[in-house]
């Protein structure tokens, strides 16, 4: 695990600019939820996860070049939310997932991500628990490695000091403590 002390890893400085909050974890972990609930709780807007709806219009087919297309029409979906100058910009995912699955699932990750994402700063991440029951819905793909795909999103996180807190259990205790995380970031603000 790197040494993370006194990195700020492009985190802004409190009040400084817009606080961007995201919801991530592997497949099936409820982070669509747990979004529109945080956004109906704040009355914010929040970026919709793209991907979902990219691989509707392809048929469920995804290849390693579909990652940059993906990437940017979720970073659209954010700049998109920020242009309606939120109290803050909640994100049902973002680009770390891009890198998480592109390396899975394509041993690699296009340089445009990396440099996209280690452009853009968050301020929180909320890593969704696989304590929930996995559901197919036609895109996820992989209940058996529930575990193992979580790992590549903490490790992820780990390796590039990205502040996050695990969220687990019924769908209240997630919310309350998402809420306490984001309350404790705004009031610093």
């Amino acid at each position: 695990m790197p040494d993370c002390l006194g990195q700020t890893n492009g985190m802004q400085k409190a009040g400084a600019q817009l606080i961007r909050i995201v919801v991530t974890g592997s497949e099936c972990t409820g982070k669509s939820t747990l979004a529109a609930l945080l956004a109906e709780h704040y009355s914010v807007p929040y970026a919709q996860e793209f991907l979902r709806e990219y691989f509707i219009a392809n048929n469920g087919v995804l290849t390693l070049a579909d990652a940059v297309p993906v990437a940017k029409g979720q970073l659209q979906a954010e700049l998109d939310v920020e242009a309606q100058q939120p109290l803050f910009l909640l994100c049902d995912t973002n680009m770390l997932s891009s890198v998480v699955y592109n390396k899975y699932y394509y041993k690699e990750n296009p340089e445009w991500i990396e440099a996209a994402f280690s452009e853009r700063s968050y301020d929180l991440y909320l890593l969704c628990g696989i304590d929930v029951p996995w559901t197919d819905d036609g895109q996820r793909d992989r209940p058996q490695e529930r575990e193992y795909m979580q790992s590549l999103f903490r490790k992820e996180l780990d390796d590039r000091c990205l502040p996050y807190i695990e969220v687990q259990g019924a769908q209240a205790v997630r919310l309350s403590k998402a809420v306490a995380a984001i309350d404790s970031l705004l009031a610093g603000r």
